[in-house]
């Protein structure tokens, strides 16, 4: 009986099977490593998953709004960002894309730092007769 696994484990033994189905039985791979020679057979025919294609294209889209912001925007205006363009996406895809890509946004980029000596008042004012 096959036992479900992790969609990057069933891909690696896929491939694995792919690299040596020439010296084995698929079948008997398909037994041994506890996938389906359907699932296997399938993945052949489509090796990548219909969702991480899209992913991949959201991907770029959502790097050239980034670049396009100069590292400004964070995911919710990303999003907005591609809706605008007529991208049709969520939020939370938009976020969870950005989280695991590790595409943060520059905080605090207006603010001027005030630390440091303050000026003396001598400095400020000049004294007459000096």
């Amino acid at each position: 009986m096959a036992k479900k696994f992790s969609s990057g484990r069933t891909r690696q033994v896929y491939e694995f099977m792919r690299l040596h189905r020439r010296q084995f039985d698929v079948r008997m791979m398909c037994r041994l490593l506890e996938v389906t020679p359907s699932g296997y057979y399938a993945w052949l025919k489509q090796p990548q998953s219909q969702r991480a294609t899209d992913n991949a294209r959201l991907l770029k889209l959502i790097r050239a709004s980034f670049d396009a912001s100069n590292g400004i925007y964070g995911s919710p205006k990303v999003f907005l960002d591609l809706r605008e363009a007529g991208e049709t996406c969520s939020k939370h895809s938009v976020a969870r894309l950005m989280r695991a890509h590790k595409i943060r946004a520059v905080r605090g980029y207006g603010r001027k730092p005030k630390s440091g000596p303050k000026p003396k008042v001598e400095s400020l004012v000049a004294i007459p007769g000096a």
